[in-house]
């Protein structure tokens, strides 16, 4: 299935594909054939990853400096891509979280996580979809969620919110935007390593017993390849007939767990020092 030219033709936009999964997903793209394009707030990490795929690969990634929290931005960067021609796939990868008691959280720290979580997510969808249905060209897009959309997630309150929100959008829009010839899907991964989530969960910490690899049914975590080989599958043509449907990844660990429990066992002094900055931040 995973042919050299699976994607062969396909213009690709990745939103906070500068690292972790959207990094890993804009390589595994890359390597299939499409012309990718990411996105991210720090165009020195778009521009570290672009080169590290260009000089791997051999195929150049395209970097463009945008805040997804902002519509005129996103439109500023689609803009920029359909100048060479109309995007056919937009990943909405970019997100953010922090583990926190709901209760001590403010508006701003609420804001700060459904920014460009949830809202990132629908400014770029519908500026994509815009341009689709104006032009009568196909396209996909495909949302990173988690399984806090099917379990909840204690802690982690406003990220469960933002998600599952944009699963609400996908599962609309499938429906109404189906017959323009656009599909809508969607990936929930289970705990897949990255330095930048995993250090602002302090998963790190919570490596012992009881820690991701532990409690889930396969006894691991996830591969980023797993991922980005889901990934390249539903945006390509032989997943034409997946539409408004999200698929978990996650080793079953939704089945047994939504992953937050082991956190009602923290002391204050836990809570207290998740809130210290971290030394290696």
């Amino acid at each position: 299935m995973f042919r050299d030219d699976l994607l062969g033709g396909k213009r690709i936009l990745v939103t906070g594909g500068g690292s972790g999964l959207g990094a890993a997903m804009t390589r595994r793209f890359t390597e299939l054939g499409a012309t990718v394009h990411i996105a991210g707030r720090r165009l020195e990490v778009l521009n570290e990853t672009a080169a590290a795929i260009a000089r791997d690969l051999g195929r150049p990634v395209h970097p463009h400096a945008c805040d997804v929290r902002d519509p005129e931005a996103v439109a500023r960067t689609l803009d920029a891509i359909w100048a060479e021609g109309p995007l056919d796939v937009l990943v909405n990868n970019a997100a953010a979280t922090f583990v926190a008691r709901t209760e001590e959280l403010s508006s701003r720290a609420v804001d700060a996580i459904l920014g460009p979580t949830l809202h990132g997510a629908i400014h770029g969808t519908l500026a994509a979809g815009r341009r689709w249905i104006a032009s009568g060209h196909r396209g996909v897009v495909l949302s990173i969620l988690s399984t806090s959309t099917i379990t909840g997630r204690a802690f982690t309150v406003p990220s469960a919110i933002a998600k599952s929100g944009v699963l609400a959008m996908i599962r609309s829009l499938a429906v109404e935007w189906g017959p323009r010839g656009i599909r809508l899907v969607a990936i929930a991964p289970g705990p897949f390593p990255t330095p930048g989530a995993w250090s602002r969960l302090r998963v790190d910490e919570r490596q012992g017993k009881g820690g991701p690899a532990a409690r889930n049914p396969l006894g691991r975590v996830g591969e980023h390849d797993e991922l980005a080989n889901l990934a390249a599958f539903l945006v390509s043509d032989q997943a034409g007939y997946i539409n408004g449907e999200m698929v978990t990844i996650d080793g079953g660990a939704h089945l047994r767990t939504s992953g937050a429990e082991d956190l009602l066992g923290w002391t204050e002094q836990d809570w207290q020092a998740m809130k210290r900055p971290r030394s290696d931040a």
